[in-house]
């Protein structure tokens, strides 16, 4: 099992940012991301997938654009949004399924 499986597959929170190095709103999440990290600790982990390196993963998930944020815990996903999400919505939203 890849670490991309494994940890999606925990029961510990997973958000996944999938993202490509081009696409500018993605470069705005970077930050936000590590600020969000810093907000929730160990509530959730946070998890990047580069589209353009991982083109079976985003084909799996059904990416159609970039930045997409999927929640993960146990394997399902429990939430999923494109585009950029503002850090206190996605800390509301790690609280709500912890």
């Amino acid at each position: 099992m890849n670490s991309f499986q494994k940890k999606i597959n925990s029961d510990t929170l997973t958000l996944v940012d999938f993202f490509a190095t081009w696409c500018g709103p993605c470069k705005t999440m970077a930050p936000m991301l590590n600020e969000l990290k810093q907000k929730v600790g160990d509530d959730a982990s946070i998890l990047k997938v580069d589209v353009d390196i991982n083109p079976a993963i985003a084909q799996q998930y059904k990416i159609q654009g970039v930045p997409t944020l999927i929640l993960f815990k146990n394997g399902q996903p429990l939430w999923r949004q494109s585009g950029v999400v503002p850090v206190h919505q996605l800390e509301q939203i790690i609280h709500q399924y912890k």
